[in-house]
């Protein structure tokens, strides 16, 4: 979740990196704007643990990285960097304080950013050449939705309660009660 900052914070991209290499809360970054984030529930920590276990177990071995929310995503067409809860992917970046080539990006929904991340951030990600697919995982109920890259654009399709979701991005297949398991205990 982030909270916008006084406008007098606008910031080049480079004093924003330099300023988060040692700043006690992490920002993300628009356009010159910075936002603070604030902390997570314990279902969102939940959920986005259950699904970085299940990305690395599955992806082990490969080249490819699960990547949690202290790892920024660059995205250039919209001069922004943000802290995903999850992404993956298979480059080899020259910096290891952000990454630029996702495949795929997970999103846990909080009610202060579901409208940002279902659109404004959504459409900034799927700017991203190399992004295959966008997830926003629903923290209160077993509802995940997912955005499919396609020859036409993009696609979205809505998994519920005994779904299996099918990630074509990392061939995987999982269990929707697998990304919920212990959320609500």
């Amino acid at each position: 979740m982030s909270v916008p900052m006084p406008k007098s914070n606008h910031l080049t991209p480079e004093d924003y990196l330099e300023m988060e290499l040692s700043s006690p809360i992490k920002h993300e970054y628009v356009a010159g704007e910075v936002f603070a984030m604030t902390g997570t529930s314990d279902s969102h920590n939940i959920i986005a643990l259950n699904l970085a276990f299940i990305l690395r177990e599955h992806l082990r071995g490969t080249p490819c990285r699960v990547f949690m929310s202290d790892v920024k995503l660059k995205v250039a067409a919209a001069d922004a960097y943000f802290y995903p809860d999850l992404m993956v992917t298979c480059e080899t970046a020259p910096d290891s304080h952000f990454r630029e080539q996702p495949k795929l990006v997970v999103e846990v929904l909080s009610d202060s950013t579901a409208k940002f991340d279902r659109e404004d951030k959504r459409q900034l990600y799927q700017s991203l050449d190399s992004l295959q697919e966008y997830v926003l995982v629903a923290q209160s109920c077993m509802d995940v939705r997912v955005y499919r890259r396609t020859d036409d654009g993009w696609d979205m399709n809505i998994y519920t309660d005994g779904a299996t979701i099918p990630l074509a991005s990392v061939e995987l297949n999982i269990p929707i009660e697998s990304i919920y398991e212990a959320a609500w205990d």
